[in-house]
């Protein structure tokens, strides 16, 4: 199932060729990952652990432009949990003709402040990313993406 934040693009979006600058889509996406992670109840949970979730590669496809006044879907799942890694897809749709502008894959792992290295995706950490999963496709999903950008997730 896919979590799906809507975003309305505005004028600081966009670059001077009149489209959706590159990097603001990189800052979509990570805002509407931060929303799948918290209207699964999860982010709270990682946040009080100390659990910080990094990305370790995005693979990203510009398919087409997205421009002033559109608004876009988001869709992100989790794609598969690895031993000590994740993976999300994300797809950000044309919501006037629904098609696809960016598709894109993140990696990311689990950390925690006091310990080395990624930490295995197991037992209440793999539980807490599969809420996400389990949570039924609905737009917006009680919420818009924002798009300021924030670091994590």
């Amino acid at each position: 199932m896919s979590h799906v934040s809507t975003l309305k693009v505005h004028g600081f979006h966009l670059d001077l060729y009149g489209h959706v600058n590159n990097a603001r889509y990189l800052e979509f996406l990570e805002e509407a990952r931060w929303n799948f992670l918290d209207d699964a109840g999860s982010l709270p949970w990682f946040m009080a652990h100390g659990y910080l979730l990094v990305v370790s590669r995005i693979a990203i496809d510009y398919l087409r432009p997205a421009g002033m006044g559109d608004v876009l879907r988001i869709e992100t799942r989790l794609a598969g949990l690895e031993r000590r890694s994740g993976r999300i897809a994300q797809t950000i749709r044309r919501a006037d003709n629904n098609k696809v502008v960016v598709s894109a894959e993140i990696t990311f792992a689990v950390l925690h402040p006091q310990q080395r290295g990624a930490l295995p995706i197991e037992g209440e950490i793999a539980e807490h990313l599969l809420r996400g999963a389990a949570t039924p496709d609905h737009p917006d999903h009680g919420r818009p993406a924002t798009a300021h950008g924030e670091t994590a997730c």
